[in-house]
């Protein structure tokens, strides 16, 4: 059965997601402050951890950032708050992804269950297709309508940083230190540079990007679907 760790201090949070959760066959642990949400989850060992960041005692952030100091655990934020620098404080400190109160159930449902398939796919992915293009990532080769197409080391770079996280909405501060390593935290020119130019080389239309979408204020996410 799978284990979920959900975090609020809201009661009627916890309430509303325990019993749907517990309705659809998962196992629900609930804490409501950052130290209780620690220890279930070294205690509990959850396979998907649901996350407020407003809590009483620690920031949700600095509660993923503990979470993330021994455990890849998938971390959903269930938030209040809308403003672009905590989401990116958020995705920065390793959550895995955003959803902001007040949330369609269905939604949330629909994330937490397209997270935990990923959270079980393994971690090398030979080959990822989508659209005309095909990747082999073990051959760092691309092809597109079946011809091949040459990229720079540091497009190579990116794409495969954004294919092995499908759906997975990547902070412009994580892909920058991924890519371009410390010292480039803040480059988000280089950023926007190498993502049109990888649209450029693999969208079909380039200004309405179907694989490599932008998420205002917060990063890029590779959508294969």
């Amino acid at each position: 059965m799978t284990r979920v760790l959900v975090v609020d201090d809201e009661p009627q949070i916890l309430r509303a997601l325990r019993i749907n959760l517990a309705a659809r066959g998962y196992e629900v642990t609930t804490a409501a402050d950052g130290e209780s949400a620690l220890q279930a989850a070294r205690t509990e060992a959850p396979d998907l951890v649901v996350l407020d960041l407003g809590l009483p005692d620690l920031d949700g952030a600095e509660v993923i950032a503990r979470l993330r100091g021994w455990t890849t655990v998938p971390i959903v934020v269930l938030s209040g708050r809308t403003d672009s620098a905590d989401k990116v404080d958020a995705l920065d400190a390793g959550a895995d992804d955003y959803v902001t109160k007040p949330f369609g159930m269905d939604e949330l449902l629909a994330r937490l269950r397209a997270m935990l398939r990923r959270a079980g796919e393994p971690e090398e992915e030979p080959a990822v297709a989508f659209g005309d293009v095909s990747v082999d990532l073990a051959a760092t080769r691309v092809l597109v309508r079946g011809e091949e197409v040459r990229l720079t080391p540091t497009e190579w770079h990116l794409l495969e940083v954004l294919l092995r996280n499908p759906g997975r909405l990547m902070g412009h501060r994580q892909l920058l230190l991924e890519v371009w390593g410390p010292g480039y935290e803040t480059a988000q020119g280089n950023l926007r540079l190498y993502m049109a130019q990888l649209r450029r080389k693999l969208e079909a239309d380039p200004a309405r990007p179907a694989y490599f979408r932008t998420e205002p204020g917060m990063g890029y996410r590779f959508d294969p679907s």
